[in-house]
Parts: structure tokens; sequence; C-alpha cells
């Protein structure tokens, strides 16, 4: 039996998701984000920390987002700040995915006493506070992106992990599973080829959301000062404009603004596929 028999063709449903108000508008904005991150260099009219112009110059023809205390151009510091964010986002996602949804695939699929440990560990890291575990590692090994991103993936696979073993425990007794079952197919294949399919649609869902909430983290932390001092972030800037701002209203705005763009349309893409996978559009 095809692939996609649990739950909706990735074709079909990219094409639902796009078609609602939601998926469309938060499209464009991570479009927007990724897109900006992954043409930085081109778009960016300066070096993010090259002194350019005067201190706290007002948005103008030569700085369209302002300069800031010392003279850096702020758009320049936004457009790379985006290349921070979903490098973190992104590598984060890639450890969750791995280790959340073998985790699940293998406790749903298995059962019994495996399925009993593999929660077990599951909810111990589920009650790690994920923020100030962060700091702790940071104040401990120092600031960088590689030490945020790998205890942001090994402390947020959890409930992704959850979500699969639903969807596996779902998933595993259907027809079209017990035919490849009945065919000979090894665990292995009915696994890769059958479940896992139709159980990542449900898990994208979620770690869009925690996208969201991982660049939110990331902007916390830099926010803090807390960041890599090798990288320009957008918490950083934001964290920079503090002093500033009765006197330059632009220092604070266009970070704030771009962390909004980038959360709202992680949010806006999970909530429209939550919507297409509830059937209800």
């Amino acid at each position: 039996m095809p692939v996609g028999s649990g739950a909706p063709a990735a074709p079909g449903l990219l094409t639902r998701v796009l078609s609602s108000p939601s998926g469309s508008i938060g499209s464009m904005l991570v479009g927007l984000v990724v897109l900006t991150a992954a043409f930085a260099p081109l778009i960016a009219p300066a070096d993010p920390f090259a002194i350019t112009g005067p201190s706290l110059a007002p948005p103008s023809a030569a700085h369209p987002m302002g300069t800031d205390a010392l003279g850096r151009d702020l758009l320049s510091g936004i457009v790379h700040g985006a290349r921070t964010s979903v490098l973190v986002a992104g590598s984060v996602g890639v450890l969750v995915l791995i280790i959340g949804g073998t985790v699940g695939t293998v406790a749903g699929y298995r059962g019994g006493r495996v399925d009993d440990l593999l929660m077990r560990a599951t909810e111990f890291v589920q009650v790690l506070p994920v923020f100030f575990l962060a700091i702790v590692v940071i104040a401990l090994f120092g600031p960088g992106l590689d030490r945020l991103v790998l205890v942001l993936g090994l402390a947020s696979w959890e409930l992704l992990a959850r979500v699969v073993r639903a969807e596996v425990l779902a998933l595993r007794r259907r027809e079209f599973v017990e035919a490849a079952r009945a065919s000979g197919a090894s665990p292995l294949r009915i696994v890769v080829r059958e479940i896992l399919p139709n159980a990542l649609p449900a898990a994208i869902v979620y770690l869009g959301l925690l996208l969201a909430q991982v660049i939110l983290i990331e902007a916390s932390l830099s926010y803090l000062g807390l960041g890599d001092p090798n990288r320009i972030s957008w918490g950083y800037l934001a964290g920079e404009a503090q002093d500033y701002l009765r006197v330059a209203w632009w220092l604070a705005l266009f970070p704030g603004a771009a962390v909004v763009i980038a959360v709202l349309g992680m949010n806006l893409l999970a909530d429209a596929l939550t919507d297409v996978l509830g059937g209800r559009r």
C-alpha cells in the first residue's frame, strides 16, 4: 500500500497549508528570514562590526535603519543577526528531530520494557529548565553557538519524542503496516517506509513551535550578554539599545521587529499545519 495512507501526502499537505491565510503569511515571513540569512553577505551594506557612520544616526538613505552608539550600520546587524538565528534554530531542529524521532519511534514500535525505559528518560529530560540550563552551561564553559546548540538540542527533544511515539502507536496496527509485515518486510523497512512518513507531519508541527522557542531563547541569552561575542544577533542588538531608548528609538525597534517576524512566521506555519492535520480545512 502506498505511503500516505495514515496522513496527507507531502505535496497535498503543502498545498493545503499554503492555501490557508496563516500558512501563506507564515511561509512568507519564514521565507523572508531564511532568504535574508542565506544571502546576508550580499544584502548587508557593510560588515556588522565595522564603524561606517556617525554615532546614533537616525534612519536615512545612507543607513536605512540608522546606526548604533559606535556608528555601526544597524541594517547590517539585523541581516547578519538573521543568519545567527537561522543557524541556531536549524541546528537545534536537526538534533531534536534525530534524537526525539529515534526515541519516539523505538518506544512506540517496540513497546514493553523498552518503551517504559525510554519514557522514563524522556520524563527526566522534560523536567530540566532549558533556559537556566543554558545559562549554567555558558557560565561554566563560556559563550559559543556550538555549546548553545548542543545544550538546547539535548534538552528539548522530549516532547517531540512523545508526539512521534503517539503517532507510531496509532500507526503500527494499521492495515497497510500489517500488510507490509505479512509480506515479509523487516521491522526497519516497515518503520522507514510505512510508519515514519506518516508520523512526521505531526512531529513537524511541534518542531515549528520549538524553533520559534529556540529563536526566543537565543535572543534572550544574547540580550543578557551571554551570546557568542563573535556573532551579531538580534538579542545582542536589543540589549545594546537599552541605554539609548529615549534618544535612539530605532535601536530597539528593528531588532524587536525581526524577532517578532521570525517567531510569528513559525507559529503561523505550525498553526496552519495543525489545522490541516486536524481536518479543519
